[in-house]
């Protein structure tokens, strides 16, 4: 059995002591590629570094909305020059718009436009972020697919949303992935989600360090050996086996992201 986990961040300090460890982890539990994301410019070096140290990682390099005010005017050169120059660059992000902790609404559509742009010119997917916002990013990827005459690639990350929210970013081209938030006792909405996505559509991650899933949600760090229990809660949910979902969502993760076994 083969899993992809398509959303890690394991240059935080959380992982700083046993990466080494953490790997043979993932590799017991099955792991065979994972998707690196980035918060920010300054994170560059350390993730690049992590993805040339182990061969089965690959990396996105974006701005996250919660600092979008850190955007400046080299901000979009920095990202394309490095997505140009390392081959390990298989997306861009996470990018997209986030209202519950900030408000900073036309900032953030800014700079998920102009990273937008960049991937359209790169022809790379996009991974987005999206908490209370789906409203507002539905329009601004619909009017942006509109106007430019071009059909974005992408994953709706660590998905929180409704089922309906979730068919109207499958209608506009989008793969959704669940966390180990699909495992939450009271997650009802996302499990409904997980239940309806179609299956070419489907992929699983961890968002490492954060999030961890149940049977580990009360460990204070998230790992990458641990999305497997998200792929057993979303096999569960539709009534599939692990080894079905396994084999989706790799192929899946392998198509959206260029990824080789």
């Amino acid at each position: 059995m083969q899993l992809i986990d398509t959303h890690v961040h394991l240059n935080f300090d959380a992982f700083q002591a046993d990466l080494t460890a953490v790997r043979s982890r993932w590799q017991e539990a099955g792991v065979v590629r994972l998707v690196h994301s980035c918060v920010e410019p300054k994170e560059f070096s350390s993730i690049q570094t992590i993805a040339h140290q182990f061969p089965e990682i690959s990396f996105a390099v974006g701005l996250h909305p919660l600092d979008a005010a850190q955007w400046q005017s080299d901000t979009g050169e920095q990202i394309l020059s490095l997505a140009r120059s390392d081959s390990k660059v298989v997306a861009i992000g996470e990018m997209g718009l986030d209202f519950y902790k900030a408000d900073n609404y036309q900032q953030q559509c800014m700079v998920l436009e102009a990273q937008l742009a960049i991937a359209s010119e790169l022809n790379l997917p996009v991974i987005i972020h999206c908490r209370d916002a789906a409203v507002a990013l539905r329009e601004i990827l619909k009017t942006w697919q509109e106007r430019t005459n071009h059909q974005l690639r992408g994953v709706m990350h660590c998905w929180g949303g409704t089922p309906e929210e979730t068919q109207w970013f499958m209608d506009l081209g989008f793969y959704i992935s669940f966390s180990g938030t699909v495992t939450f006792k009271n997650a009802k909405a996302i499990q409904a989600s997980a239940q309806m996505v179609k299956s070419d559509r489907l992929l699983v991650e961890t968002d490492c360090p954060f999030l961890a899933p149940v049977p580990k949600r009360g460990e204070k760090r998230n790992e990458p050996a641990y999305v497997r229990y998200v792929a057993e809660q979303v096999a569960q949910l539709r009534g599939e086996t692990l080894e079905a979902i396994s084999t989706q969502t790799t192929q899946n993760a392998c198509e959206l992201f260029g990824l080789a076994l």
